[in-house]
């Protein structure tokens, strides 16, 4: 009897390298570093409040060097004013991670950023202190309005 050969498990990243890489290279991104490690080129502040959304490229002419592309930002509304005065240092820190003068300008498109996800609901105050609540609200005929109003106590003290 023999023994079964080492096992060989590929990481799943590895499998849809070329899967995400052509999704990448049709939003003009050579490689997809730039999306995925945004954070750690951008910095925590200005990676909090925005996302690449795509690269383009001009169009080469023959027989002169190519010019940098324009990097478009995908930017919460309120920090799209705070993050475009930053454009120098985003420039900066995008060229030095490519290692070359990749881009040259930056343009920004006010929008919610996609990789957000819905706020988290709050969960609902326990019945001992909604209790609590309600018996400090005094004569209320309605009953739903009691309960209602004993819940939105309860919450407000909670917070």
């Amino acid at each position: 009897m023999s023994k079964p050969g080492p096992i060989s498990a590929k990481p799943l990243s590895i499998l849809l390298n070329d899967v995400f890489a052509d999704a990448y290279a049709k939003q003009g991104f050579a490689a997809r570093e730039l999306v995925t490690r945004w954070g750690e080129i951008a910095g925590s502040e200005i990676a909090a409040h925005s996302e690449p959304l795509k690269m383009q490229w001009p169009r080469p002419v023959e027989g002169q060097p190519q010019e940098p592309a324009t990097l478009v930002l995908r930017v919460e509304g309120p920090m799209a004013l705070e993050i475009q005065h930053s454009a120098d240092v985003i420039l900066e820190r995008v060229n030095r991670f490519f290692g070359w003068n990749a881009v040259g300008k930056l343009a920004f498109r006010q929008a919610p950023l996609s990789s957000r996800g819905r706020p988290a609901r709050p969960r609902p105050p326990d019945a001992g202190a909604v209790a609590k609540v309600a018996e400090t609200l005094g004569n209320i005929e309605d009953e739903q309005l009691r309960d209602a109003l004993a819940r939105l106590g309860a919450a407000i003290k909670r917070n």
